[in-house]
C-alpha cells in the first residue's frame, strides 16, 4: 500500500501532541479519523486536515471504541495506523492523590490504549500489518516526583508496547512508543494558571530543560509521523525519546 493511501486514527487529536500529530500525518498525506472527548475539537481538527473525519470518542468506553473503529473502517477501508495520544495527567503524591482521580488517569492512559489497541488490532491481523505509535511520556523511563499516577500509568504505556510488539512482529505490525519530555501545549498552559506565579513556575520548568526550553507539539509530532513510516520499519518494541535531554543527564 502506498503511503499516501494510508489511514491513520488518533485518540485525543483535539488539542496539543494530538493535534499537530493528526495535521502533521495529514501534511504527509495519510488520510485521518480524528476522535477526542470534544466533538467540537475533533470536527475542528478534521476540517482544518482536509482528508478526514471527526468524531468524539472516550476511550474509557468499550462500546464507544468499538464503534468508533468501526466507523473508521468504513470511512476509510481500513485503519492502518493507530495513533493512542488521549490522556491526562495527575500532579500528585501517591498520599494527596485521590482514588477516583488515580482511577480515571488509569482508565485513560493505559486501559483506553488497551481498549483501542485491542478493537484496531483484528483489523490490522486481517489485512496482514500495520502501524500502532502510543504516546508515553519521559516519566515511562525516569522518576518523577508528584506524579504517582501519571507516572505509573505512563510506564505501563511502554511495558504494554512491548508486549504488543512480540506478540504481533510476525502479522506485520509494529508498535512503538515516543516518549516526550516537558512539551508547551495547553496542558502546560492549564498548569500555569492555576499557579500562585505562573511565570515564576514556567521559568522553573524551563531551567530544568538541558536545551533551557520546552519542546513544541510539531516536534512531537514529526516523531509520530517517523513512527508511522517505513521510514522506521525496522522499529517495533522501541521507545523514542524526544525530550531535550532530559533523561540522559
Amino acid at each position: 500500500m502506498s503511503q499516501t493511501a494510508r489511514v491513520a486514527f488518533l485518540t485525543g487529536a483535539g488539542s496539543g501532541i494530538g493535534r499537530a500529530s493528526a495535521l502533521e500525518l495529514c501534511r504527509r498525506g495519510y488520510r485521518l479519523v480524528v476522535t477526542d472527548r470534544h466533538a467540537d475539537r475533533a470536527a475542528a481538527v478534521a476540517a482544518e486536515a482536509g482528508d478526514a473525519i471527526g468524531f468524539a470518542m472516550d476511550v474509557r468506553d468499550w462500546d464507544t471504541i468499538r464503534a468508533g473503529i468501526a466507523q473508521g473502517d468504513a470511512w476509510g477501508g481500513g485503519i492502518d495506523v493507530l495513533v493512542n495520544c488521549a490522556g491526562i495527567n495527575s500532579p500528585y503524591t501517591v498520599i494527596d492523590t485521590p482514588i477516583e482521580l488515580w482511577d480515571d488517569v488509569m482508565a485513560v492512559n493505559i486501559r483506553g490504549m488497551f481498549l483501542c489497541s485491542k478493537a484496531v488490532l483484528p483489523g490490522m491481523i486481517a489485512r496482514g500489518g500495520g502501524v500502532i505509535v502510543n504516546i508515553g511520556s519521559a516519566s515511562s523511563l525516569v522518576a518523577m516526583t508528584e506524579r504517582a499516577a501519571y507516572a505509573a500509568s505512563k510506564g505501563a504505556v511502554l511495558s504494554l508496547t512491548r508486549s504488543m510488539a512480540m506478540d504481533h512482529v510476525e502479522q506485520g505490525i509494529r508498535v512503538n512508543c515516543l516518549c516526550p519530555g516537558s512539551i508547551d501545549t495547553p496542558w502546560v498552559d492549564r498548569l500555569l494558571e492555576s499557579a500562585d506565579d505562573p511565570e515564576g513556575l514556567r521559568a522553573e520548568i524551563v531551567a530544568r530543560q538541558p536545551m533551557k526550553r520546552l519542546g513544541t507539539a510539531e516536534e512531537i509530532a514529526r516523531g509520530v509521523a517517523f513512527l508511522a513510516s517505513d521510514d522506521s520499519s525496522f522499529a517495533t518494541g522501541s521507545a523514542l525519546v524526544l525530550d531535550g535531554g532530559w533523561t540522559a543527564r
